[in-house]
C-alpha cells in the first residue's frame, strides 16, 4: 500500500450568470473578511455588484461581455471562483491590447473571441482568483489551469486577467502566464488628522496652489453634498445618470452602464456608494461616484451639465481625500489614466495583469513586448514620482 495519499479532485463549472451560484458561496470566497460584520476590501467582485451588471444589462448578450463565471468545487465545497467573461472586442478593459489584436490578425489569426478575467468597466485593483481561506493554492491552479482549458478547447486566441493584485502576478508569472506592468496614480494616506495635515506634506508653491484652486472651486455658486447609504435617493442617481452619460458620450461613444444599472445601484449597492454631488439653484450640476472598500476609496465616474472652474478636481479628487481622511481609509485610487492627478498627490503606482496566447509564437513576440514595456513604465514611474508636489523631506516615505 502507497502512504501517499491521493490529491483530492477538483471540479470546474462554467455558470453562464452569477445568479447560478449561490451568493454565500461566492463570497466566502471573494470576500471573507465580511465575516466581521465590516466591509468587503473589493466591493467590486462582491456577488451582489456583478448581479448589477447583469440585472441591468450592463453584460451580456449584445454587450461584447458574456459571463463564464469559473467556480472550483472540492468536497461538494467552492473553494474558488473567477469572473470570467467571453470578449468580442477590448473596450472596458483599461489594460490595452489593441495592438496585439491588430497583429494578430493582420498574421491572419482571430484575436475575438478572447477570455477575461476582470471586473467589467472597472480599473481598480482587486483580487481576481477568488478563493476560500486555507485553499488558495489549489484553488488559483484549478482556477487558472480551467480557464486556459476553456480556452484552448474553443480555440481562442487568448486568457487575460486584468487589475490582479501583486501577489497574483507574481504567482501567475510563476505558472507560466506572461505578467504586464502598467500604472496609475493613487493617494496614500499617511495618517492625516485633516487635509490640512496633508497640505502641511507638501512644497509651499504646491500647498498655494491646491488652497486656491479648492477656493475656486467652492466659489461655484452652490454647494457640495457627500452622500452615502440611505442618503442616496433616486434623484440623485437619476441626475447621476445625466452626468454620466455626458461623460461617457464624450470618452467612449457609448457609456458602458445602462440606465437600468443606476437604479439597481440604489436599490442594491447604495452602501457601497459614495456620491459626490454639486447643488446649484435647487439643481443637480455636477457629480463623482465613488465605491467604498474596507481600506480604499475608489473613484469611477464624473459628469457635470456645467462647467465651473475647478469643480471636476474638487468633487473627484479632494473630496475623495477628505473622506478617505474622516473614514481613516489607506488610499484612494482615481481610476485610469490623468496625469493632471499628480500635481494634485496623486503618485503614480504599479498596475498588473496576466495574459495567456494560444499560439506559442505569438506568445513570444507579445513577451518581448513586455519586457520592453515594463522597463519603459518603471522608468516613467521614477521620473513622474519627482515630480509629485511633495517636499522633498518627505518623498522617500511617497517611493
Amino acid at each position: 500500500m502507497s502512504d501517499t495519499a491521493e490529491a483530492p479532485t477538483i471540479a470546474i463549472t462554467m455558470h453562464s450568470s452569477i445568479a447560478q451560484i449561490a451568493a454565500e458561496d461566492w463570497d466566502a470566497c471573494a470576500c471573507p473578511e465580511i465575516a466581521d460584520g465590516g466591509r468587503a476590501f473589493d466591493p467590486f467582485t462582491t456577488h451582489r455588484f456583478l448581479k448589477a451588471f447583469e440585472d441591468s444589462r450592463s453584460v451580456g448578450t449584445g454587450t461584447g461581455w458574456d459571463p463564464r463565471y469559473l467556480t472550483a468545487e472540492m468536497d461538494g465545497q467552492i473553494i474558488a471562483c473567477a469572473p470570467l467573461y467571453a470578449k468580442s472586442h477590448s473596450q472596458g478593459e483599461y489594460i490595452f491590447d489593441h495592438n496585439w489584436a491588430h497583429a494578430w490578425e493582420r498574421a491572419g489569426g482571430r484575436y475575438y473571441p478572447k477570455l477575461q478575467i476582470a471586473v467589467p468597466f472597472t480599473p481598480a485593483t482587486g483580487r481576481r482568483f477568488l478563493t476560500r481561506p486555507g485553499f488558495e493554492a489549489e484553488g488559483i491552479s484549478a482556477l487558472v489551469q480551467g480557464a486556459i482549458q476553456v480556452a484552448a478547447d474553443n480555440e481562442l486566441s487568448s486568457l487575460h486577467i486584468t487589475f490582479c493584485t501583486e501577489a497574483e502576478a507574481i504567482a501567475g508569472e510563476q505558472i507560466g502566464l506572461l505578467r504586464r506592468r502598467t500604472q496609475q496614480y493613487h493617494w496614500v494616506n499617511r495618517e492625516y488628522d485633516d487635509f490640512d495635515g496633508f497640505l502641511a506634506d507638501l512644497s509651499s508653491r504646491k500647498r498655494k496652489s491646491i488652497r486656491k484652486e479648492r477656493g475656486r472651486a467652492q466659489d461655484f455658486g452652490g454647494t457640495i453634498h457627500q452622500l452615502t447609504g440611505d442618503q442616496i435617493q433616486p434623484e440623485h442617481l437619476e441626475a447621476f445618470w445625466d452626468f454620466y452619460q455626458d461623460t461617457g458620450a464624450r470618452k467612449w461613444g457609448t457609456p458602458y452602464l445602462t440606465r437600468k444599472f443606476f437604479d439597481i445601484a440604489q436599490e442594491r449597492l447604495r452602501d457601497d456608494i459614495l456620491l459626490v454631488l454639486a447643488e446649484r439653484d435647487g439643481q443637480w450640476v455636477a457629480g463623482a461616484l465613488n465605491v467604498i472598500g474596507r481600506d480604499t476609496l475608489y473613484g469611477r465616474y464624473w459628469g457635470c451639465v456645467e462647467d465651473h472652474p475647478c469643480l471636476h478636481f474638487e468633487l473627484c479628487y479632494y473630496q475623495a481625500m477628505d473622506y478617505a481622511i474622516a473614514h481613516r481609509q489607506a488610499r484612494v485610487e482615481a481610476g485610469a489614466q490623468g496625469e493632471h492627478k499628480l500635481s494634485r498627490g496623486y503618485l503614480p503606482v504599479y498596475t498588473h495583469s496576466l495574459h495567456w496566447m494560444g499560439d506559442p509564437g505569438f506568445s513570444d513576440a507579445v513577451a518581448r513586448y513586455l519586457e520592453a514595456e515594463a522597463q519603459a513604465v518603471g522608468e516613467d514611474i521614477e521620473i513622474l514620482t519627482g515630480y509629485g508636489p511633495f517636499r522633498k523631506d518627505q518623498m522617500e516615505d511617497h517611493e
